[in-house]
């Protein structure tokens, strides 16, 4: 597939891994990951070797975003939430040094105006022919279930006219799931599908049912890359009905 040219590397040098990422991953963190849950791969091959592209994966654990830099030969530039740029004291400094030195560029997710600038940013990290890491699904699932993707995603895809790589993260709810600490030691999995293709939608990035079709597309592509059940609420719903006290499977679909 044929992305749209790509402008000069400087125009997304903000947004690359310092020296730290590279030190972290082959000596540091990454070693430690490896000899601990000697994590396997399938699907390496579908990872481009140079030009942008969309990793789409699923959201487990907050250890997601150890794991699938470690496994894959290229940087991924992730877009992280605001949050972990903007604390204070020393723990805010360390929290914010450490994201930026691995290549994470902060953004807003609180809807409207701020989505647009979120897209905007991860356009401009495809433009500089990166590879980009999105969570469709926008958090982390509260009980491993996958929930509906939002459609940021596939907007991105269709101004840059870019692959779409989904990626199945397996067992990191098990090992670290929301609101735990320490992990428990148990083999890890990362799986990437073939590159979806949806440049025949070209033109069509704001009829948003074309959006929501990209999106569910590639919700179906992860959905069979790591068997999770799917169920068609938003993830943040879900956390909602769970402090609640309720089930947020299928069957809260049909009382809410």
């Amino acid at each position: 597939m044929a992305a749209k040219p790509t402008s000069t590397p400087e125009a997304g040098s903000q947004d690359e891994p310092g020296a730290l990422y590279w030190f972290l991953k082959h000596f540091v963190i990454g070693p430690w990951l490896q000899v601990l849950f000697r994590p396997w791969v399938e699907g390496a091959e579908n990872i481009p070797a140079k030009g942008p592209a969309i990793l789409a994966s699923n959201h487990l654990s907050f250890s997601d975003s150890f794991f699938l830099p470690l496994v894959t030969p290229r940087s991924i530039t992730f877009l992280a939430k605001s949050d972990y740029f903007t604390g204070r004291g020393l723990k805010g400094w360390l929290t914010r040094v450490f994201f930026k030195s691995v290549g994470q560029v902060p953004v807003d997710r609180s809807g409207g105006r701020a989505s647009e600038a979120a897209i905007a940013t991860g356009s401009r990290i495809l433009r500089a022919g990166r590879l980009l890491g999105i969570y469709p699904e926008g958090t982390r699932s509260p009980n491993g279930t996958m929930y509906r993707g939002k459609t940021g995603l596939a907007r991105m895809a269709l101004e840059s006219q870019v692959p779409i790589i989904p990626v199945a993260m397996i067992n990191t709810f098990e090992i670290q799931p929301p609101g735990t600490i320490r992990p428990r030691l148990r083999r890890v999995g990362v799986r990437f599908g073939e590159p979806l293709d949806f440049t025949r939608y070209e033109g069509l990035e704001d009829d948003r049912f074309i959006l929501r079709s990209v999106t569910d597309e590639v919700m179906y592509a992860l959905m069979s890359l790591s068997g999770q059940e799917y169920v068609d609420m938003y993830a943040s719903r879900a956390k909602e009905l769970i402090a609640e006290g309720a089930v947020a499977d299928g069957t809260a679909l049909s009382r809410t």
